[in-house]
């Protein structure tokens, strides 16, 4: 099986110009953040392109990236639609255009999702109970690019007068949402912060019990996961700024009416999409942090 993807990865990557900018004028490209790598990105997206290949009657391949490639595929305009993290796509829209044209609705636990949150935690037995307790203690975060895993519990914290990275002795990035819950229960960091659905995915896994932390600014409403912070929209699809509006709407329409129980769902482990939400709310969480193009110019 991993001689199978990795053949299979191997041929997209030539496919899809994944080493080069160079693509084909009659080809739909979608751009990918690829955070956990691009074979698992193709694993995961390559049945959607097959999905809107089909539907569309063109051919549409996956072009999976890093980062620090995202920009540089707009910019140059190698790709037609990008399919990044909130935060990532508002950044990205305010520097080089496009618009959301669906937001995926997640497959978490048996829920269907299009909102989520981000998660401030500690052990159960800490004797920190909100957040102006975490002033003076250690933290850790996935990454300070995870919208869901940091940025979101960062405008939290800051609109309660803490800033983990001046007020905490140690702050450290985990890279995985996993490492965070794991650092905080074996007592190495006394606050954690990830996105939500981890702790009780992590709970369903046997690695630990609800009772072992203790969530920290917890919101009560009728989200299906434990959340300290605002819920914030899915993931979108984005066209680009120079794309074909018609085909724009075109690959919405096959976006939004894609059965929940086809190929192309299962593997991108969702249940669709709908029609895009406002992503204004974002946009002010960047703009309020300061954060990539919506930084204040001194």
């Amino acid at each position: 099986m991993k001689k199978l993807v990795a053949c299979l990865f191997t041929c997209a990557v030539i496919l899809t110009g994944a080493v080069s900018l160079e693509a084909s004028d009659d080809v739909i490209k979608i751009g990918v953040l690829a955070k956990r790598g691009p074979e698992k990105c193709l694993k995961k997206w390559m049945p959607t392109a097959e999905y809107l290949s089909e539907k569309l009657g063109k051919t549409v391949r996956i072009q999976p990236l890093k980062f620090d490639a995202v920009p540089l595929f707009l910019k140059n305009k190698k790709i037609d639609f990008f399919l990044v993290n909130s935060s990532m796509f508002c950044d990205m829209k305010n520097q080089f255009g496009g618009r959301a044209i669906a937001t995926l609705k997640n497959a978490r636990q048996g829920n269907a999702l299009t909102k989520f949150g981000g998660v401030i935690f500690v052990k159960a037995d800490s004797p920190i109970k909100t957040i102006q307790d975490i002033k003076g203690k250690t933290f850790m975060c996935v990454k300070k690019s995870s919208f869901g895993g940091y940025q979101m519990a960062l405008r939290e914290m800051k609109m309660n007068g803490v800033d983990p990275e001046n007020d905490c002795p140690v702050f450290k990035e985990a890279g995985t949402h996993d490492k965070v819950v794991e650092m905080v229960l074996k007592g190495v960091i006394q606050v954690g912060t990830v996105r939500s659905d981890t702790i009780e995915r992590m709970v369903a896994e046997g690695k630990l019990k609800m009772s072992d932390i203790r969530v920290i600014h917890q919101q009560k409403d009728d989200f299906p996961f434990v959340h300290s912070t605002q819920l914030y929209p899915e993931w979108p699809m984005a066209s680009c700024a120079d794309t074909d509006p018609e085909l724009a709407n075109a690959v919405a329409d096959a976006l939004i009416n894609m059965p929940p129980d086809s190929p192309a769902a299962k593997a991108g482990k969702c249940l669709g999409w709908i029609k895009p939400l406002s992503y204004t709310q974002v946009e002010n969480l960047l703009s309020t942090l300061n954060l990539g193009s919506f930084a204040s110019a001194e």
